[in-house]
């Protein structure tokens, strides 16, 4: 049984100044992951005692960026999906085990006035091609912040927000397309009509404290992996970043 722990921490440095470490040790995950770290080489020595750590930079500074923290050394580990254009963003990274590949992924946002949704959309449709390609080897978890509220369940107010970047036909369809081709929202499958679950809130209008959240952090796994989930959490009493820690127990 492994425990997999992902958290977009928006920013590793500021994080740790808000108590990262400490929520890091306290989850002893056997694999942890963080998006957004906000790093280039060079800028962090970070010490977890019994970790191998894997680390994709943006190639802009301070921008994005995705890490994996194993217990376990990975058979393999790879950056990027495949694509020139995603990949200097540093958006991903695949760890290769005996029996899974563990992915984590920071997904494009498809900002304001949906200026970036081809970008986005042009993500979509590469990362799924790619995991597909992966879970035909072997199966598959994803984690990250995949910049989606699924459902009108998956956030506070869906009316005024529906059409918005995280909130958008386009997006939802994209993610349903995705669940579709053989993948399980793990959260869900444990909690399927389960309000006020959320993983992200804005710093503004004191939306931590009404719960006024959106759910956009994600553990997914391949269909064949569904017999051996355990748990699913989120972790909202956890702070240090506008997002909070999600978690997946396998039996695997």
């Amino acid at each position: 049984m492994k425990k997999f722990v992902s958290w977009n921490v928006n920013g590793i440095r500021a994080c740790i100044n808000k108590g990262f470490i400490e929520s890091f040790d306290e989850l002893d995950a056997d694999i942890f992951c963080i998006q957004e770290s906000k790093l280039q080489k060079g800028q962090l020595d970070l010490k977890l005692d019994g970790y191998h750590q894997y680390w994709h930079y943006a190639l802009k500074k301070g921008y994005a960026g995705t890490a994996i923290f194993s217990k376990e050394k990975p058979l393999n580990v790879t950056y990027g999906i495949g694509s020139e254009q995603h990949d200097s963003e540093g958006r991903a990274i695949t760890a290769e085990f005996d029996n899974f590949f563990m992915v984590t992924v920071y997904t494009p946002n498809a900002q304001e006035d949906l200026r970036r949704l081809e970008f986005r959309m042009d993500w979509e449709d590469k990362l799924r091609e790619y995991l597909l390609e992966l879970d035909e080897k072997k199966p598959v978890i994803l984690c990250g912040d995949l910049n989606v509220a699924h459902k009108e369940i998956d956030l506070k107010n869906p009316k005024p927000n529906a059409g918005k970047p995280g909130f958008s036909d386009e997006e939802r369809f994209k993610f349903s397309v995705f669940l579709e081709s053989g993948f399980t929202d793990t959260f869900r499958y444990f909690y399927e009509d389960l309000a006020g679950a959320y993983s992200w809130w804005s710093y503004r209008f004191n939306a931590r404290a009404n719960n006024a959240g959106w759910r956009i952090d994600y553990f997914c796994v391949s269909k064949s992996l569904e017999k051996k989930l355990i748990d699913a959490k989120i972790h909202g009493n956890i702070f240090g970043s506008d997002h909070c820690p999600v978690e997946v127990t396998v039996d695997i």
